[in-house]
């Protein structure tokens, strides 16, 4: 029996932050998840939006994520 290779690199998201992005998916597809703080924002649209918002939420929870990317707007 072959062995099962190790992959060096360790998972990028706790199994606790992929359950809170599922949960934030999950909202998207029912129509409740609303961006913005408070869920003052409108209705989410992008499956994106989505998992950015229950990375965040994760985060809140103190839950292994890697930190927000820097945006790559450009000041004018």
């Amino acid at each position: 029996m072959p062995a099962k290779k190790k992959s060096s690199r360790s998972r990028k998201y706790s199994k606790g932050a992929s359950k809170t992005v599922a949960s934030a998916v999950r909202r998207k597809k029912s129509g409740t998840l609303r961006s913005g703080k408070r869920g003052k924002g409108g209705k989410v649209k992008s499956r994106k939006q989505a998992i950015a918002i229950g990375l965040s939420e994760a985060r809140q929870k103190g839950e292994k994520v890697p930190p927000k990317r820097k945006s790559s707007s450009k000041a004018a």
